[in-house]
């Protein structure tokens, strides 16, 4: 009976390939929890900034109409829309 050394070569790759990679897991799943702990956080904080400025955005908008400011709201305008081009948000937002 002869000895496959081709075979045997790949179960032993394939063995330390999976100690290798249980090892990587290992070492990994704590360092994503944390890091997903940190995405959370971020996310909640997005959200809550997000709500104050559409609020601060919406109640400048409503004073500048009550108070007849054309001019400063075109130019509010216009600084809000080269902020959003400048961060490729519209292009996004016309496709």
């Amino acid at each position: 009976m002869e000895i496959n050394w081709v075979v045997i070569g790949w179960i032993i790759d394939v063995v330390l390939n999976g100690i290798v990679w249980l090892i990587i897991a290992a070492l990994l799943i704590p360092i994503i929890e944390v890091s997903d702990k940190w995405m959370r956080k971020g996310i909640t904080f997005m959200d809550k900034a997000d709500k104050l400025i559409k609020k601060v955005l919406e109640n400048s908008f409503e004073w500048i109409e009550k108070n007849n400011l054309n001019i400063l709201f075109a130019f509010l305008f216009v600084i809000i829309f080269g902020i959003l081009a400048q961060y490729e948000i519209i292009p996004k937002l016309i496709r």
